[in-house]
């Protein structure tokens, strides 16, 4: 009997183990999947703020395009090109004042660029190349050196190289065909800086933190991550747009330090409850904390088709009386929407609800943007409309 159980009391050990493993199993993966849901949620600090003084720099310049294939402006319609063409010319030893000049071949251009910040002297950046004048496109053209001017007049990058298009236009005698649009272009690193934007980022004591979306839950939030990431109140929601934060003494770093540790912090953002609507395309984005009261809505549309098939009416042969006359006919259907069901959306429904039961109503989205505007005349949808 001995080694029956010792047997016995073996395979209870081992099933007991099996049971603890199983236990341990199942609770990883809970806890797994409850810290997938809740990282899910979260997002970081550097992905919904931006750093005061650190932004971009909007560059804009004029220019000429050259080596077009007779695409390019018209002398009649944009004189401003010839008149650009000679001053260029005069200032490389060329004068032509008084001839006729060809510009087919030649388009003025707006040349823009986006400095991004802390670029150094001699660095490249992207340029894009937009026609002014009726230049039919810019295919296989050149941008001269164009200077490149902030919003203070002075010059910090120059221009030139040859365009790239996204697009073509070809005509014939009968028929043209257009692809894109042909008379914007861009040139790759095609500016060169030239004036570097002065700003000491480690020399500020302290930064603020400027709100994308701005929210005085998500202001908050922002600051009592940091406040618990430093473990001193060194940050402060000053407003729903802007968080301040600042360098303490007990820091070993500089502010870049500072602000490399604060940007990966997590941090659940909070949003308005909003629908936003584009009338002109008939896009609608409905935000996840839409919430409407009880309400029962019909929607009902009254179509009318007129379809005219005039016939003629001739007389009988050889009728001396009788004359060609043409006869109207007029077919008429009004569909007056009677087969339109009531559909009824409960008190406060999610926003899966409230598109179940819109398409219960089988409308379409210009329907829906006025039902979505009623509901809100009536008083039971808690949210916000942003028409744009």
């Amino acid at each position: 009997m001995k080694p029956l159980e010792n047997n016995l009391e073996r395979l209870v050990k081992e099933a007991g183990y099996l049971v603890i493993l199983y236990i341990v199993l199942i609770g990883s993966f809970f806890v797994f999947g409850f810290s997938v849901r809740a990282e899910a949620k979260t997002t970081r600090i550097k992905d919904i703020v931006d750093i005061e003084g650190v932004r971009d720099n909007m560059l804009i310049g004029y220019g000429l395009v050259v080596g077009l294939n007779g695409t390019g402006d018209s002398l009649n319609n944009s004189p401003f090109t010839q008149q650009s063409l000679i001053a260029m010319l005069e200032r490389l030893g060329v004068n032509i004042r008084g001839e006729n000049l060809n510009t087919g071949n030649v388009a003025a251009v707006m040349v823009t660029a986006t400095l991004p910040p802390f670029t150094n002297q001699g660095a490249r950046i992207d340029v894009n190349v937009s026609a002014m004048g009726d230049a039919s496109s810019l295919q296989g053209g050149t941008l001269l050196v164009t200077p490149l001017k902030g919003a203070d007049g002075a010059v910090y990058a120059i221009g030139q190289g040859t365009i790239t298009i996204g697009g073509f236009a070809a005509a014939g005698d009968a028929q043209t065909v257009t692809q894109n649009t042909p008379t914007t272009g861009r040139i790759a690193e095609g500016a060169i800086v030239e004036r570097e934007i002065e700003f000491d980022l480690n020399k500020q004591s302290t930064v603020r933190l400027a709100l994308r979306n701005p929210d005085f839950t998500t202001a908050r939030r922002i600051s009592r991550a940091i406040n618990g990431f430093m473990g001193s109140d060194i940050s402060m929601a000053e407003n729903s747009a802007s968080v301040k934060v600042n360098l303490t003494r007990d820091y070993k770093g500089t502010l870049v330090d500072l602000i490399t540790d604060i940007e990966q912090l997590p941090v659940q953002p909070d949003q308005l409850a909003r629908i936003v609507i584009d009338e002109n395309s008939g896009v609608i984005v409905i935000g996840a904390n839409v919430r409407i009261n009880n309400v029962a809505i019909a929607q009902g549309s009254l179509t009318i088709k007129v379809t005219e098939t005039p016939q003629v009416s001739q007389p009988s042969p050889f009728s001396e009386t009788g004359e060609t006359v043409v006869v109207p006919r007029t077919e008429l259907e009004v569909n007056r929407g009677d087969d339109v069901r009531l559909a009824e959306l409960d008190t406060g429904v999610s926003l899966q609800d409230l598109v179940t039961g819109l398409n219960k109503l089988g409308v379409g989205p210009r329907d829906i943007i006025t039902i979505l505007h009623a509901i809100k005349a009536a008083g039971a949808l808690q949210a916000e409309i942003q028409t744009m």
